[in-house]
């Protein structure tokens, strides 16, 4: 009989009041929630941020990590940190823009179009992003973009007019203002569920990483892949600072310094996936089609309205930290 999410829930609340731990040891425990399958590189590096931190408190700070979802679904899981279900939690923080426009900023597409772009749209994003995590009771750990994201269609696309009347994949506000401005039907579909939407007809075009692609095994359901740079988008790693303020100050350390190691590696990561991504794609079949210079004009003149829509969005943050984005 399989357990349900209630009682994995109970589990993990036990766990973290110690409700788990082994006779005679004293073992702080800990449930890290993340949304992504085994295989992803974003679950890896997780796994080796996990097993730092173990490492270095000698097994006195324990992390039990559910993967793919099994605890919580992504739409939950910021909350579950901050009503202590969990104490660790994995978002793609674009996907929060509901509750604050500024955590779309990665989501805009192509303003920053290279992963030297993306880490520095990050770092100075960092400092507004913290300031509202700390408001919701939340401390940021690290962050890790995405392989920059491409079309999946089952004809090329010439121009964004191709993509007109479409129904088109959406993950989160950004994505759906994407999906309106170029005529399309947006169609909400988390990663997990894109096979199916697509295989029952309610989407029949997508933008993501070909990390993405690999995941859901798109050759099962598309034939070109087009690679445009679209956004960098981040997953965001983060934690309960009431969680964290309880450890000792050497365990505190150690979550920090695992931190610092999981962004660099990460970013290594996330280079080497869009490579191996791509030619995962074109091995299975996928058409991998480089991108017309009218698809690419479109995508600009997208990019420009998007920016400016976020910018009145966010106001004088915002506007800061376009400022110092474009500023160099």
């Amino acid at each position: 009989m399989q357990p349900t999410r209630r009682s994995l829930l109970m589990a993990a609340g036990l766990a973290a009041t110690g409700g788990l731990a082994r006779p005679g040891l004293a073992a702080t425990r800990w449930q890290f929630a993340t949304p992504y399958q085994d295989t992803n590189f974003h679950t890896k590096n997780v796994r080796a941020f996990v097993e730092d931190i173990q490492k270095a408190t000698n097994g006195e700070l324990a992390i039990q990590l559910h993967t793919n979802q099994s605890l919580l679904p992504m739409p939950q899981i910021k909350r579950g940190v901050q009503s202590g279900q969990v104490q660790l939690g994995e978002i793609l923080s674009s996907a929060y823009g509901n509750e604050d426009a500024f955590f779309e900023v990665d989501g805009i597409p192509l303003l920053a179009p290279s992963f030297e772009a993306a880490a520095k749209l990050q770092v100075l994003a960092r400092p507004f992003i913290e300031a509202r995590f700390q408001r919701s009771g939340l401390m940021t750990l690290y962050t890790v973009p995405w392989p920059p994201g491409g079309f999946y269609s089952n004809a090329p696309i010439a121009n964004l007019e191709a993509l007109k009347g479409s129904r088109f994949r959406t993950f989160n506000a950004m994505t759906n203002r994407f999906a309106t401005l170029i005529q399309a039907s947006p169609t909400l579909v988390q990663a997990s569920e894109v096979p199916q939407a697509f295989a029952t007809g309610v989407i029949n075009g997508m933008v993501t990483s070909a990390a993405t692609g690999v995941d859901t095994q798109a050759w099962d359901y598309c034939k070109v892949y087009t690679p445009v740079n679209f956004t960098y988008t981040n997953n965001l790693i983060f934690v309960s600072r009431r969680a964290f303020e309880a450890l000792p100050a050497a365990q505190q350390a150690a979550v920090r310094e695992a931190a610092v190691k999981a962004q660099a590696r990460g970013l290594e990561m996330a280079r080497a996936a869009e490579k191996e991504a791509q030619d995962t794609l074109a091995a299975r079949g996928i058409q991998v089609l480089q991108p017309s210079e009218a698809l690419k004009q479109g995508l600009q003149k997208i990019s420009a309205t998007m920016t400016d829509e976020w910018v009145s969005r966010t106001g004088e943050d915002g506007k800061k930290l376009i400022d110092a984005y474009r500023a160099g």
